[in-house]
């Protein structure tokens, strides 16, 4: 399993490369809209990861969860930012009280506040 942000770009590209000649680092990197050069150096983690809507597009060129990404990178999404900054207390005790969980009570809380049903 990739251990760091870089990591698990290139084995993500490199596994798509196997069947897409499109995944090369230079034709990634055009389509995200950075250099060669740096592409090559994230996954070698030579440098940090990119900016947060360099990395939203990296996780869809390769068809990941562009959240996935972001957290490998570090970064939390800007929507997530905003929520959070709007009630602060009450998300810092959410995330506490979660991290500890069972995905599957997890995923119930979310299914309830998703369908309306607290």
């Amino acid at each position: 399993m990739a251990k760091t942000f870089g990591d698990y770009v290139r084995k993500r590209r490199e596994a798509r490369r196997e069947t897409d000649d499109a995944f090369s680092v230079r034709q990634l990197a055009q389509r995200i809209g950075v250099e060669p050069s740096f592409l090559s150096k994230v996954e070698r983690d030579e440098v940090p990861p990119p900016s947060e809507a360099k990395v939203v597009a990296l996780a869809r060129e390769l068809g990941e969860d562009p959240d996935v990404l972001l957290a490998l990178a570090g970064k939390v999404s800007s929507d997530l930012q905003q929520a959070i900054r709007k009630r602060p207390e009450l998300f810092a005790s959410l995330i506490r009280e979660l991290k500890h969980m069972p995905d599957h009570a997890v995923l119930r809380i979310v299914r309830e506040v998703r369908d309306g049903k607290w």
